[in-house]
């Protein structure tokens, strides 16, 4: 399975980066692919390409601010988590993607 994934907050330091790296540590727990690109203060940084796109499961969008360039994902089931939550609660997150596209 593989999974993308774009961080973004509001103030566009911390946070993004943190979400970025908490699913980055979730999906490697759960054996699962992912990429993710961060969209902070200095702009996209690791930008998910559109052959990165063929292939995926599904994305996970923060949803605290618009995602720049978020058409390139309308093939995906697109997952929208606020950023906290993605710091917080990314091994839940990454489980219950990973039990849903199972079944």
């Amino acid at each position: 399975m593989k999974l993308l994934a774009v961080t973004a907050c509001p103030s566009g330091v911390a946070h993004t980066y943190m979400a970025a790296e908490a699913l980055k540590e979730a999906a490697k727990k759960e054996n699962v692919e992912i990429k993710v690109e961060t969209q902070g203060s200095i702009g996209i940084e690791n930008e998910i390409k559109s052959d990165e796109i063929i292939g995926a499961s599904a994305v996970i969008l923060t949803n605290d601010i618009g995602i720049k360039k978020e058409s390139r994902f309308k093939s995906l089931p697109i997952v929208r988590v606020s950023v906290s939550n993605v710091v917080k609660k990314s091994d839940q997150i990454i489980k219950q993607i990973v039990q849903k596209l199972d079944n």
